[in-house]
């Protein structure tokens, strides 16, 4: 896997904190800083996603990409699938993710809460790359529910 990230910014520009990431897969992603009127040197023009951001909604894909397959790959008749992120940081630099709660919604038909409790904890414990290695410095909390279509 491999990716380039670019800053935006120079001598002649007043782009302050802006990213251009390019993936080996052939994406772009654009990141910039909060806008900081204090020190307008240290900010970016709040113009797209935070880096942390994305690393956050980065593990949300990962993880929600894992729930459906698995349910899929149950035969579950999986309608959508939405996870709701929310985290908190050390207080000091480095502010490390110190505990992230996900709570996915997964709609459907005849979904047992079983198979989407399983598929979950598959995830965690087993296939989401991101969510594995953030738990090392993050308590990672999750919940869910299931929503008959």
């Amino acid at each position: 896997m491999e990716c380039t990230v670019s800053w935006t910014g120079g001598l002649n520009t007043r782009s302050g904190m802006g990213f251009v990431a390019e993936t080996g897969s052939g994406h772009t992603l654009v990141m910039d800083g909060a806008l900081d009127a204090d020190k307008p040197e240290n900010g970016g023009q709040n113009l797209a996603p935070r880096p942390l951001e994305t690393l956050l909604a980065g593990t949300g894909g990962c993880t929600a990409y894992d729930v459906v397959l698995i349910l899929k790959r149950g035969r579950h008749t999986v309608q959508g699938c939405t996870v709701k992120l929310s985290a908190e940081r050390a207080p000091t630099d480095p502010k490390v993710f110190t505990k992230i709660q996900m709570h996915f919604t997964v709609t459907g038909k005849g979904i047992p809460l079983a198979a989407v409790e399983r598929a979950v904890a598959m995830s965690h414990e087993k296939y989401c790359s991101a969510s594995i290695m953030l738990a090392k410095t993050a308590e990672i909390v999750t919940s869910f529910e299931v929503i008959e279509a």
